[in-house]
């Protein structure tokens, strides 16, 4: 969690909302991709720091899937390896329904979250998305990992915004 609160103030830098997460690898000791909120420093309004981190690990997986040598003779496929089977995603705000559907379909294997989002939040506050037992995965969600240095951070910037 303290790598996602690093990530978090980068995006205070960039003028954009407090939220920071990362994807660690299925054994926990190597960050795959990271991301803090861009929205604003981008003007993209999916540029949020879960779908960001997420779309930078399937980015990592995928290079080094690109230059491991072929298995058995067979040929090496670019890309394609979209799935983070095994990855936690770890990020300072519970993720809205965006997020969470973006996190459902990555096949995440568990989200840990800081601070609860009563207004937005989509595992557990306001919606419940990732348990949901309609969808075909449900990652395992852990909440409340540092949630008071997390939501500090958010009543601050918005404080002063």
């Amino acid at each position: 969690m303290r790598l996602a609160l690093d990530e978090a103030e980068q995006a205070v830098r960039g003028g954009d909302v407090p939220v920071g997460a990362v994807v660690l690898s299925a054994d926990g000791t190597t960050v795959l991709g990271a991301g803090h909120n861009e929205r604003e420093a981008t003007g993209d309004p999916t540029a949020h720091a879960e779908v960001l981190a997420l779309r930078r690990a399937a980015a990592t997986l995928n290079a080094a899937a690109d230059s491991a040598p072929a298995e058995h003779g067979g040929e090496r496929r670019a890309g394609g390896r979209w799935r983070l089977s095994g990855c936690t995603l770890v990020v300072t705000l519970e993720p809205c329904t965006m997020c969470a559907g973006a996190i459902v379909l990555s096949r995440v294997d568990r989200v840990v979250y800081g601070a609860r989002d009563e207004k937005a939040g989509a595992a557990g506050s306001l919606w419940d998305v990732m348990r949901d037992r309609r969808l075909n995965h449900r990652p395992e969600v852990i909440e409340g990992v540092l949630a008071d240095d997390c939501a500090r951070m958010l009543t601050e910037f918005f404080r002063t915004h």
